[in-house]
């Protein structure tokens, strides 16, 4: 499965990109099993991802959890919590 992932704030600036498509492994089904895939893609995913509990996802625009199902994504956006004020 290919799916377009989309980067944002500190997760794009340690990433090094704001977006890229991205070949995923069949075992990748999960939002959790993605962003322990992306661990794996080297030193840059390992330092922004190094916290998953924080990392916050949105499949398709919709905030998702790490046990939710990533099979049908056209677009996934990955970021830090939001923080306000």
């Amino acid at each position: 499965m290919t799916v377009k992932l989309v980067y944002f704030a500190w997760v794009r600036e340690r990433i090094g990109k704001s977006e890229e498509d991205l070949d995923l492994p069949a075992g990748v089904v999960t939002v959790g099993d993605l962003l322990a895939h992306l661990t794996t893609l080297g030193e840059e995913y390992e330092n922004a991802l190094q916290f998953p509990d924080v990392i916050r996802v949105a499949i398709n625009q919709e905030h998702a959890e790490h046990d939710e199902p990533i099979a049908g994504a056209r677009e996934i956006g990955i970021f830090p919590p939001m923080t306000g004020g």
